[in-house]
């Protein structure tokens, strides 16, 4: 069996040229982080900017966010997805998912392995594994040992310090559906470097 292409999440964008950039890179997804304690943070005005006539999915990235809240901001952003993170991330995920919207379950994962139990996301979430960090939720720009993941049986995202010159390996390693960057993209916490966004994503698209 062929297999597809990797799915494709640049994250973190603050930018109309960098929502440009990924686009015409051929990014599957834009992330926008609402987290008020991220550097990549916009606000939901600013988001609905971001988003407003992009052709790829968009995604709003949350922490703490309950379920009212964040179906009402996603709809307002006009977002067909939604990551979140931190208390009331499985509810959130759950209202997101009953209402129709594509869900990225965050799974911090760490030395000993994910910190989540897979028998707890249904199958209409997407795991996203990513690096633990107890202050961070997500941009640490740091790997986790990708054997960890590497016999997971069903389609995740991986993410945790990818960029232009690891993808590949990333993906061959892991087997991952999808692959999700942010810091590695950047120039600057919040400014993407249009030469890594297209290498990225054109190496990851190639695995």
């Amino acid at each position: 069996m062929t297999r597809r292409a990797t799915w494709v999440k640049v994250c973190g964008l603050t930018r109309r040229d960098d929502v440009a950039s990924a686009v015409d890179a051929g990014a599957d997804a834009i992330g926008l982080v609402l987290a008020a304690s991220s550097p990549r943070r916009v606000d939901p005005a600013r988001a609905a900017d971001l988003a407003d006539g992009v052709p790829v999915l968009c995604v709003v990235v949350t922490v703490d966010a309950e379920p009212e809240w964040l179906l009402e901001t996603a709809a307002a952003v006009g977002a067909g997805g939604v990551q979140p993170h931190g208390d009331h991330a499985a509810a959130s995920a759950a209202a997101a998912a009953a209402a129709g919207l594509f869900v990225v379950r965050p799974v911090p994962v760490s030395a000993s392995g994910p910190s989540l139990s897979l028998d707890q996301i249904p199958p209409d979430q997407t795991p996203l594994f990513d690096t633990r960090h107890d202050d961070l939720h997500g941009g640490s720009g740091d790997t986790f040992p990708w054997e960890l993941v590497a016999n997971v049986e069903r389609r995740f995202v991986l993410a945790g310090g990818l960029g232009p010159d690891n993808v590949v390996a990333a993906v061959q390693a892991t087997g991952a559906w999808g692959v999700d960057a942010s810091s590695g993209l950047e120039s600057a916490p919040g400014r993407k470097n249009r030469s890594r966004v297209a290498d990225f994503v054109r190496k990851a698209k190639q695995v």
